[in-house]
């Protein structure tokens, strides 16, 4: 069974923006490089009609990768969900149990993942140890470094 994944709107609308642009223009300029390397002549020792087809390969391979996302998306609205336990979309405020250091983030689809904005996947390790907590719980947290435990502090949209 595939998995869902869930999506705001907006990181819908951004995901279909670069699909399609990797369709179109990136498509586009992958065939212009292959028939640039092409007009070079001998095809058997030509690194540029090599490494032409390999940048169309991996154009493909991006392009295959956002179809499936994009056919198991479902978008979600905070409308849709609570604030009682973490779940996808939730700006979670959880403390270092350790360092006492506190630190918000907003989990979202692995697709919209960027940590400079503070948004982390819900599959990352901490998303998957935040999902379902309360307030007031203790995530563990697994990392190559060990176990971090991080206490929930609040649940928001």
């Amino acid at each position: 069974m595939a998995k869902i994944n869930y999506l705001t709107q907006e990181g819908y609308d951004k995901l279909r923006a670069e699909l399609e642009e990797l369709k179109t223009t990136g498509r586009q300029e992958a065939a212009q490089a292959i028939a640039e390397a092409r007009s070079q002549g001998d095809l058997s020792e030509n690194a540029e009609y090599d490494a032409a087809k390999d940048a169309q390969g991996m154009l493909e391979l991006k392009i295959n990768e956002l179809e499936k996302v994009m056919a198991n998306a479902r978008i979600i609205s905070p409308d849709e969900l609570g604030v009682d336990k973490v779940t996808v979309l939730n700006k979670v405020t959880i403390e270092n149990v350790k360092t006492k250091k506190e630190i918000t983030y907003t989990l979202v689809a692995a697709a919209e993942a960027d940590l400079k904005l503070k948004k982390i996947s819900v599959s990352s390790p901490i998303g998957e140890g935040l999902l379902g907590k309360e307030v007031g719980d203790i995530a563990e947290v697994k990392t190559p470094g060990g176990v971090i435990q991080f206490k929930i502090k609040n649940i928001s949209f």
